[in-house]
């Protein structure tokens, strides 16, 4: 292939634009925020359930309270009518005695279902504390995954604009390659892992860093100017300038 020495060089150029394009794709598939979020999505996740159980507990607790104060209120309403009765005293004596007896035992059960209560209601706020401590995680989690999602989109912007800025200076370049060559520069490129073309200096090649010797390096000086020279090692383009020692 044939191509102006002017335009040969052209390509380092455009190289050393492609090689900022894909440092820039690899910056932002490689932000330290896109894994900080990861991670903070998974202590979410892992607080979340936290917090469900808790709030379970609480809840549990809560219909066990509103239960027992209900037994309280029975036991209490029963405890009332048999006072009532004794108090107006009207009835066999019989009657009245085991009424006694059964005030007797209603307020030993209303005790007994109010010190029940009262640990129930110690429970309930040794829960809530709990369901409080977890909620304040959350809070505090779900403000560093806020702020840590507008860095990354600072980054980003910042990121795509840089990419913006060279992809534009990109196409002047690339218009002033002949098709042919770029058509090659750009098939070398893919299968290259991305470098295309690279200087030759000093007789090395910039591309797989090998130095040429003998009958390669004989090859090369005794190429025309035009010519368009690759790696016998790499395959890729060897652009000449006068740092290529020739």
């Amino acid at each position: 292939m044939k191509a102006e020495p002017k335009a040969q060089r052209r390509l380092l150029d455009l190289q050393a634009i492609d090689t900022a394009l894909a440092q820039i794709a690899h910056r932002r598939r490689t932000l330290p925020e896109n894994g900080e979020l990861e991670g903070l999505a998974r202590e979410l996740s892992a607080l979340e359930d936290e917090r469900v159980r808790a709030q379970v507990g609480v809840d549990d607790l809560d219909r066990d309270i509103a239960r027992m104060e209900k037994d309280v209120e029975q036991v209490r309403a029963r405890k009332d009518r048999d006072q009532a009765r004794l108090t107006m005293g009207s009835g066999p004596a019989r009657e009245l005695e085991a009424i006694q007896h059964e005030l007797v035992s209603l307020t030993r059960r209303q005790s007994e279902l109010e010190d029940s209560e009262l640990e129930l209601m110690e429970q309930r706020e040794t829960a809530q504390a709990s369901l409080d401590e977890v909620l304040g995680r959350l809070e505090a989690t779900r403000g560093k995954r806020g702020d840590t999602e507008v860095r990354r989109d600072q980054l980003l912007a910042e990121i795509d604009a840089d990419e913006q800025s060279r992809i534009s200076a990109r196409g002047p370049i690339a218009g002033d390659i002949p098709a042919d060559l770029l058509s090659l520069y750009d098939k070398v490129r893919e299968s290259s892992g991305g470098l295309g073309a690279a200087l030759l200096t000093h007789g090395r090649c910039g591309g797989c860093r090998i130095e040429l010797f003998g009958a390669d390096l004989g090859r090369i000086k005794a190429a025309p100017a035009d010519d368009v020279v690759r790696c016998e090692e790499c395959r890729r383009i060897m652009v000449r300038t006068q740092e290529s020692g020739l």
